[in-house]
C-alpha cells in the first residue's frame, strides 16, 4: 500500500476513535493510545485490515459472486450508494429490512411488485384508477423503491457483506452469520471486532474516512471484475479449442471409417472400365 494512501487515511481522520468512556475493551489490540480522552486507532492495524479486506473482495468478485455494501447511517449513505453503483454492486442505505437475506424469496417478490407498479405508471394505466387508489399505489411504489432500489438487480445471495458501523447494522450481521456469508466491516473503537470476519479498524463517523475506505473497496471490486472477465474469456477460448479439436477428431474418424476398395472390387471396376 502506497504512502500516499496512508497519508490520505490520516488526513481523513480515520485514526480518531470514540471517547475513552465509550470504548469496547475487545478493540484494545487495534488501539495505539489516547489523546484528550479520545482513543487513537493504530493506523498499522487499519492498513492491515484494509489489505486483507481488499484481497478477499477481489477473490470473491473474480469468482463470480457479488459483494453487497451496507451503510444506513447518515454519514455513509452517499458514499455507499455512489461507489457501489459505479461498480454495479448491490447496496443498502435505508433501513435494513428484516429477512433481506434470510427471507430472500419474499424480498424478490416485493421487487416483482415494484416492476408491476412501474409498468402501471409507464403505460398510463394507473390514471384509470381512482385518486385514492392512485395515491396508495404511488406511496407503495415510493416505499419499495426507497428500501430496495439498491438490491433490485441482486438475483442471488451475495458472496460477502461490506458494512459501515457494526453497531448500527447488527441485523445485517446477524442474517449474514446465519447464512454463513463472510462479512467485512469498518469498525470504530466502540464496536466488537468479533461481530465480523474481517474488521477494518477506523473512524466510521467521518464522511471523509468512509469515502476513502469505500473507494479502496470498490477498487478491489474492479480488480475482481477484471479477473472475472478474463476468466470468462479464457473459458470461451478453451471451449472453442475443444470444439475445433472435436471437429478434427470427427473428420479423422469419418475418414478412418470410410470403406476402401478390396483388390477384387478394384479388378471388377477396371474390367468394367475397359469394356
Amino acid at each position: 500500500m502506497s504512502d500516499q494512501l496512508v497519508q490520505e487515511l490520516l488526513d481523513a481522520g480515520i485514526h480518531f476513535g470514540q471517547r475513552r468512556s465509550a470504548w469496547d475493551p475487545r478493540m484494545k489490540p487495534y488501539i495505539w493510545g489516547q489523546r484528550n480522552r479520545i482513543h487513537i486507532i493504530d493506523i498499522r492495524q487499519t492498513v492491515r485490515g484494509l489489505l486483507l479486506a481488499k484481497k478477499f473482495i477481489t477473490r470473491t468478485v473474480s469468482g463470480g459472486r457479488d459483494v453487497c455494501f451496507v451503510g444506513t447511517k447518515r454519514q455513509a449513505k452517499s458514499s455507499v450508494e455512489q461507489f457501489a453503483t459505479e461498480v454495479s454492486m448491490p447496496w443498502v442505505t435505508e433501513r435494513w429490512l428484516g429477512g433481506t437475506l434470510t427471507n430472500f424469496r419474499t424480498i424478490r417478490e416485493r421487487l416483482g411488485r415494484l416492476v408491476e407498479l412501474e409498468k402501471l405508471v409507464e403505460s398510463g394505466e394507473i390514471e384509470t384508477y381512482s385518486k385514492k387508489m392512485t395515491s396508495q399505489l404511488m406511496r407503495e411504489k415510493q416505499k419499495i423503491t426507497r428500501n430496495l432500489q439498491g438490491i433490485r438487480d441482486m438475483n442471488k445471495l451475495p458472496g460477502a457483506l461490506v458494512i459501515i458501523d457494526t453497531n448500527r447494522e447488527k441485523n445485517a450481521l446477524r442474517e449474514a452469520r446465519t447464512l454463513r456469508i463472510p462479512t467485512i466491516a469498518l469498525i470504530d473503537t466502540d464496536g466488537n471486532p468479533g461481530d465480523c470476519d474481517i474488521p477494518v479498524p477506523g473512524n466510521d463517523d467521518s464522511m471523509r474516512s468512509i469515502e476513502v475506505i469505500m473507494r479502496e473497496f470498490t477498487a478491489a471490486v474492479r480488480d475482481g471484475l477484471a479477473g472475472r472477465t478474463a476468466a470468462a474469456e479464457g473459458e470461451e477460448q478453451a471451449a472453442n479449442g475443444q470444439e475445433k479439436t472435436r471437429k478434427r477428431s470427427s473428420r479423422v474418424a469419418f475418414a478412418a471409417d470410410t470403406p476402401t476398395e478390396t483388390p477384387e472390387v478394384a479388378a471388377v471396376a477396371a474390367t468394367e472400365t475397359t469394356k
